[in-house]
């Protein structure tokens, strides 16, 4: 069955893992824990993992990218909140294209899910740029709760296309968001940032970002930007919102590096012990940095193992898994027998990373989602609660041939459930 048919509404389970999966090497799904002596400020902290596949969608011509869940506390059976993800289709006969944004909702913390359906309000549409109509698409969506207003936030970026939907360079763009209605069970039309008449700022945007809510509700969202003649950039900039409306503020200092890749891209924020840390996507190498205000960050560094060998992840995202106890990153990485994976791109690891220090401690890493050929750099992650936080990702069907390895479009969500509560969640 196309899970993409918006006309489908019948609920269905999947709540046990993709039958023929092979869980060697995945670490037992029993409570693991990290054996090392703990960080400063860090105890020992176990946790264990269930993974679980909602849906799947692999044609032939598109599958599911950018599965991401938000919640809504008290929305959902009980006390349960309410689970809302949004994904992308992409056209496997391109790259890049997103011509439409699908969602679906589970009430009953996974167990059951809605069928994924179209989600008009966030449709591309077609706007004039550079004299000719031309489609644009909002993606790389991520919602989060926004607990101030108790609204569900959704951000991400445009991106605009060729009129036979070609991605245009150069473009403008611009970070997208919209906002979910739990009454109606319906997102808002996507509308853009207004960040002024900045003109390193016409090509800027949250695609992909993990941003932080601050407890006065104003929100510090990163974004990466490409002024004029440059490379890409990041800024983390600070932003008002009531509920309905995403203001700019302002934004910290500049992050760029002087080499012959793309630059900076996809930067995502996390606080941890009262600090804030920032990592980042760039074409060689992951990079990371740390601030004490939120806006100001110290020059970045490549990311590395505790033993000084680099962690391999390179032109791909990487994202913050939080708790109160214990900071954890999730990425992908060369030297895991993963040469036929698009970018090493497979499998998503998790492991600790020292606060202070700023490595990844290697004998914590685990793999949260196992490789069958796809790409997994694709992914988000969500406080459900005290107790367990998700990471959501989907297989990613390009190049042609991903197939031959097992992958067949699925989305994933790995289930993370702590031994000991997170102090961070207030839902």
């Amino acid at each position: 069955m196309d899970h993409a048919n918006p006309n489908s509404r019948r609920n269905f389970v999947r709540d046990s893992l993709i039958a023929g999966i092979s869980l060697s090497g995945i670490a037992p799904l029993t409570l693991l824990a990290d054996r090392l002596s703990a960080a400063p400020g860090q105890e020992i902290l176990n946790f264990s993992l269930k993974l679980q596949v909602p849906t799947r969608l692999f044609d032939g011509e598109k599958c599911w990218v950018h599965p991401r869940a938000g919640i809504v506390p008290g929305a959902g059976k009980g006390e349960l909140p309410r689970v809302v993800m949004t994904m992308n289709t992409l056209d496997l006969s391109g790259s890049d294209v997103f011509k439409g944004m699908y969602g679906m909702h589970s009430d009953d913390g996974g167990g059951n899910w809605t069928v994924p359906e179209a989600l008009p309000p966030l449709a591309p549409r077609y706007e004039k740029v550079e004299n000719e109509e031309r489609p644009v698409a909002a993606s790389d969506f991520w919602p989060a709760l926004h607990r101030e207003s108790k609204s569900l936030l959704g951000t991400g970026h445009t991106i605009v296309y060729t009129a036979d939907w070609k991605v245009a360079h150069p473009r403008p763009r611009h970070t997208a968001y919209s906002v979910y209605d739990v009454r109606k069970n319906q997102w808002s039309k996507w509308e853009k940032l207004d960040m002024g008449n900045h003109r390193k700022f016409q090509n800027a945007g949250a695609g992909c970002v993990q941003r932080w809510d601050e407890a006065d509700g104003n929100i510090l969202l990163p974004i990466y930007f490409m002024p004029p003649g440059s490379n890409s950039q990041v800024t983390v900039t600070r932003c008002a919102y009531d509920g309905k409306k995403l203001r700019f503020l302002e934004q910290g200092n500049d992050l760029s590096i002087d080499d012959e890749s793309r630059g900076l891209h996809e930067p995502s924020l996390t606080r941890f012990q009262g600090k804030y840390y920032l990592t980042i996507r760039n074409d060689n190498q992951g990079f990371v940095t740390q601030s004490e205000d939120g806006l100001q960050y110290a020059p970045i560094q490549s990311w590395k193992f505790d033993d000084g060998t680099d962690l391999g992840n390179y032109n791909t995202q990487q994202h913050w898994v939080t708790h109160s106890e214990g900071l954890y990153l999730v990425y992908t990485r060369r030297g895991a027998g993963n040469d036929h994976v698009f970018r090493h791109r497979a499998p998503l690891f998790m492991a600790k990373v020292h606060p202070d220090r700023l490595y990844v401690i290697r004998d914590t890493e685990r793999i949260l989602v196992p490789e069958r050929g796809a790409r997994l750099g694709n992914f988000g992650v969500t406080m459900i609660s005290p107790d367990e936080t998700w990471v959501t990702v989907s297989e990613w069907m390009q190049p042609e041939g991903a197939e031959k390895y097992g992958s067949d479009g699925s989305v994933y969500v790995a289930k993370i459930r702590w031994s000991q509560p997170n102090g961070l969640f207030s839902g």
